[in-house]
């Protein structure tokens, strides 16, 4: 059994697009808020938390109405494309009601786009398990990631060579080129990618082989206290590092402006690096992780980004060494992303890996509500310079919980299993 990665690949393009607009909004708006409508820190953290308040509630519903959806084009398709749809068009109306300076018809642009965006990631990132075997997920998993790597950078390319060094750019061509992506993207998976015939291969080639491990698995509901207790501290955790990470992602491309005095699209360059840090260390990570094991490869990754916004903070102009930095910010977030979802899961009884995934968006997802309030208060009120020494207080408070976590962890592969991953010898 192998995966297709091609096909993979295709069904990673709604992750992709999904990804590369998120990193459009968390780059542009934050300057629009605050450089067109004057809107302080700390309100702005508030309109920037909006996307996390609504996935709270919308993922998980969109996610099980997609469950219980039967259309000819498939269960997540319609999704797909109904809210890839709605999201462009409602996005073009925010470079213009940032040009005419229209703050009502720009929320409610924003606000539609961001409902749009709510009601197909659900769907979208289902999609991949819906048609890979379950012994392929992992693997796939990495594909999906790498995708949506890809789209953040295809966007921060294009911010770094579009946005002019000027008083007021116009957004519109930026907002333009990543809709059509938006567009391309899904019009190729729809093509491509028949849902209900790869649905269907997919539960005959699962149904040849009963899920032994998993039956037994399901004995009963409660954890033991000791599992239990390391799922707490996990999700702790996650809660702890998309606190930090969150808060310099959102607030980076202000924080460049206004403290190390990069001008126009110029701070997209540096985020460009970590991103490609990231992408360049999927892989590795997963090997890494196979050999030492994932908790301590998540804690080499905070261990990695605590070191990188430690050093960042002194920084009061752009120097080189903050790009290094960034790419050790982008290598470390690959450790963690890489592997703390599973070790979620593994905590949990066969039938319950769906709650548990509930489990891991609910920590994330608050964390990411909560940080753009946070520390967008303190930008306003206490100085930018808070920045990152705010990031590094959670990325320590994230390796605390993480040492107490005992349970969740992978064991190291045997070297014929090593070669497989890898495909070695097919």
């Amino acid at each position: 059994m192998k995966l297709n990665y091609t096909r993979t690949v295709i069904i990673g393009l709604a992750f992709f697009s999904i990804c590369a607009f998120w990193q459009l909004y968390d780059s542009i708006v934050p300057l629009i808020l605050k450089n067109t409508f004057d809107i302080g820190d700390t309100v702005a953290g508030g309109i920037m938390a909006m996307d996390n308040i609504l996935a709270l509630f919308m993922l998980p519903f969109f996610g099980a109405l997609s469950d219980r959806t039967s259309t000819k084009i498939g269960k997540r398709m319609p999704y797909i494309i109904g809210g890839t749809a709605l999201a462009v068009a409602a996005m073009n109306f925010l470079p213009y009601g940032d040009n005419t300076l229209n703050f009502a018809l720009f929320v409610v642009a924003l606000l539609i786009t961001l409902l749009a965006m709510s009601t197909y990631r659900s769907p979208a990132v289902a999609l991949m398990p819906d048609v890979t075997p379950k012994p392929l997920r992992s693997k796939a998993n990495a594909i999906i990631n790498l995708m949506g790597a890809l789209g953040g950078a295809f966007t921060l390319v294009i911010i770094s060579l579009l946005v002019p060094d000027v008083a007021k750019p116009d957004y519109s061509p930026l907002f333009l080129i990543v809709s059509g992506l938006m567009i391309v993207s899904v019009v190729v998976l729809f093509l491509i990618i028949n849902e209900n015939k790869l649905v269907a291969e997919m539960q005959e080639t699962n149904g040849h082989g009963a899920n032994v491990e998993e039956t037994a698995s399901v004995t009963g509901n409660a954890l033991p206290k000791d599992v239990r207790r390391s799922l707490i501290f996990i999700l702790l955790s996650i809660f702890f590092w998309f606190m930090a990470y969150n808060a310099v992602t959102t607030a980076f491309s202000k924080y460049a402006q206004t403290v190390l005095g990069i001008k126009g699209g110029g701070f997209a360059s540096s985020l460009l690096v970590a991103t490609a840090a990231a992408v360049v260390s999927y892989i590795p990570v997963g090997l890494i992780a196979s050999k030492i094991g994932r908790k301590k490869t998540i804690l080499i990754g905070i261990t990695m980004m605590f070191v990188s916004f430690a050093a960042a903070s002194f920084f009061t102009s752009y120097h080189p060494l903050i790009t290094v930095f960034l790419a050790l910010v982008g290598s470390g977030w690959a450790a963690i992303n890489v592997n703390s979802y599973p070790m979620v899961v593994e905590m949990a009884k066969g039938s319950d890996v769906g709650k548990y995934t509930g489990y891991y968006y609910t920590f994330s997802m608050s964390a990411q509500i909560l940080t753009p309030v946070l520390s967008g208060a303190l930008l306003e009120h206490v100085g930018y310079r808070t920045l990152f020494p705010y990031a590094a207080v959670f990325m320590i408070m994230a390796f605390c919980t993480m040492l107490t976590v005992r349970h969740g962890d992978s064991k190291p592969l045997p070297p014929e299993e090593k070669l497989e991953m890898l495909d070695i010898g097919d």
